[in-house]
């Protein structure tokens, strides 16, 4: 299903755009079908990554790389997400990324969410954790912080191939932390708390969902 709707966002591309792009299995398979357009028919195209995975593939697909401090017009952007509501909330984080693509979110002047059905859900936060990207120094403040709000369970990110956490490109730590029930409010509380740099909770982003089924692509 990531090559139905990745086919559908490389329509979208046209000669010339400065395109945000995200992180995560699902914008690769989209870089990959823009790629081919790319190729075929000569366009040019900008793109400014939020991680070292995607700048160094849309670097191997042919097109020109901008800095994520570029600061100049973006035309659009498109990224994946762990789960989206039919109210376009939606959490992201499970690649360590969602600051990076938090920041490009809010650059767009349109910013499109590209998901399977099985990410869709009625009660965003149901069997999903938000990640919290938290300063180091914080952990344990963060940790309480996240308790008194009603988080259920909060853990420490483990790398794999290393001993130790996860760290990020900021060079911060994640909690992923289990919440019953997700609010308007809770974002912004959530970033409220001493040591908390941001969240993977992405409330009132999204501009577009696009969702891939077996019987097509459909957008809300």
């Amino acid at each position: 299903m990531k090559e139905i709707v990745a086919k559908e966002i490389a329509k979208r591309v046209k000669d010339g755009d400065v395109i945000g792009v995200g992180t995560g299995t699902t914008v690769d398979a989209a870089l990959t079908e823009i790629g081919k357009r790319v190729k075929s028919e000569n366009l040019r195209i900008t793109v400014v990554p939020t991680s070292y995975q995607s700048a160094w593939r849309c670097q191997e697909l042919g097109f020109i790389v901008m800095y994520p401090g570029y600061r100049g017009h973006l035309s659009w952007g498109f990224d994946g997400a762990d789960q989206v509501n039919t109210s376009r909330w939606a959490i992201k984080g499970k690649g360590g990324a969602m600051l990076q693509e938090k920041i490009l979110a809010k650059r767009c002047k349109k910013f499109v969410l590209i998901v399977d059905e099985t990410k869709v859900v009625d009660q965003l936060g149901v069997g999903c954790a938000i990640p919290v990207e938290v300063v180091p120094e914080a952990i344990s403040l963060a940790e309480e912080g996240l308790k008194s709000l009603g988080a259920a369970e909060v853990v420490i990110r483990v790398g794999t191939g290393k001993h130790g956490p996860v760290i990020t490109e900021r060079g911060n730590i994640i909690l992923d932390a289990m919440f019953t029930s997700v609010t308007e409010r809770l974002e912004g509380e959530v970033k409220s708390i001493i040591g908390v740099v941001d969240s993977g909770l992405f409330i009132n982003y999204a501009t577009e969902v696009l969702v891939a089924s077996s019987s097509g692509v459909h957008s809300f």
